[in-house]
């Protein structure tokens, strides 16, 4: 099967690190974020990928085309943001079998391999999570079979706690354009938006089943905050340890932290839950609950939940600190 991965979006709710760096390249436990997909892809097989781009298209592309020789990639342009169904319906012509869609706003634990095992009667697949906060979501309502009967958005009353988590595949990939080109053709929704899951209801009125399969883990990198809750976890279960090319003098590490190849770390107190990521110093610092850019350099400084993008500097700072790329901070101490 082929994917499909919408990288368009300007990533506001991760600014200022979204201003020169594309959302999906954002760093999360050492790598950005879209690496840890895209290996999944290629795990599952998938090495022919349409990537629907805008924002800060040609540092995608260079990265992909960089670090993923493997992948077949094709790259899409979406100038007008018009939602979810727009981005999609520009892959059209580019897909001639079944599909997987995948949104990077997160990381999730999923069985991709799924679709292997699927029986007939199915059209595709919604992975989807139970969540108590489910007016923040688009609520899947099923039947007894565990089909997709509805997708909600935000609703005011608890109709259904599964919430849609943006992955999918799609077996009737012709229904699903077909669908697209009906949503595309109405008035949009509020944003002057077109959904993709209004996409998913025109199939299924149109007599196509669509399974919900559960997610063990489903992760946000699309907010400072919760990026550093999804690093927590990388570093928690997979991503923890110290590169044998990082230089650690006189200092110590708690908990979970991640120091990468060519980082250094002096006099200095991290963890948990620190990446310092390749080429980084940190020097006379406490840090706990951060990230730390490739290059970027802190001292005589005392943060938590912060993230200190690539190439910083940062000096005498504390608390908590959301600096971009190539930016500096001098305090007091």
């Amino acid at each position: 099967m082929k994917a499909i991965i919408p990288v368009a979006g300007r990533g506001t709710r991760l600014r200022p690190h979204t201003l020169t760096v594309p959302k999906p390249l954002v760093q999360v436990g050492g790598r950005p974020v879209i690496s840890y997909i895209l290996d999944d892809l290629l795990a599952l097989g998938v090495d022919e990928i349409v990537f629907v781009v805008g924002y800060l298209r040609d540092v995608v592309r260079a990265y992909i085309e960089e670090e993923y020789p493997r992948i077949t990639s094709h790259f899409v342009v979406q100038e007008v943001q018009d939602g979810t169904a727009g981005a999609i319906h520009l892959a059209e012509p580019l897909i001639d079998e079944e599909v997987l869609i995948v949104f990077v706003d997160t990381l999730f634990d999923a069985d991709l391999s799924l679709p292997r095992t699927l029986s007939e009667e199915w059209a595709g697949i919604i992975w989807a999570k139970e969540v108590e906060d489910f007016q923040r979501f688009g609520v899947i309502l099923t039947d007894g079979d565990g089909a997709m009967t509805r997708i909600i958005e935000k609703p005011a009353e608890p109709v259904s706690r599964l919430a849609n988590i943006g992955l999918y595949y799609i077996r009737d990939w012709r229904l699903l354009f077909e669908g697209i080109r009906h949503v595309l053709a109405l008035s949009p929704g509020p944003g002057g938006e077109f959904f993709l899951t209004d996409a998913f209801q025109y199939m299924v009125d149109h007599g196509a089943r669509i399974r919900t399969a559960p997610v063990g883990g489903w992760y946000d990198c699309g907010k400072v905050e919760t990026l550093l809750e999804t690093n927590h976890h990388l570093l928690r279960t997979a991503r923890a340890g110290v590169s044998r090319a990082a230089r650690i003098e006189e200092s110590t590490l708690e908990g979970a932290v991640r120091i990468e190849a060519g980082a250094s770390v002096v006099r200095s107190r991290l963890g948990p839950n620190v990446t310092v990521s390749e080429e980084a110093v940190v020097e006379s610092s406490t840090l706990r609950h951060c990230i730390v850019g490739p290059g970027a350099r802190i001292r005589g400084s005392r943060l938590r939940e912060s993230i200190v993008g690539a190439g910083s500097r940062l000096q005498g700072a504390s608390g908590a600190v959301n600096l971009g790329p190539d930016s500096a901070i001098s305090g007091d101490g």
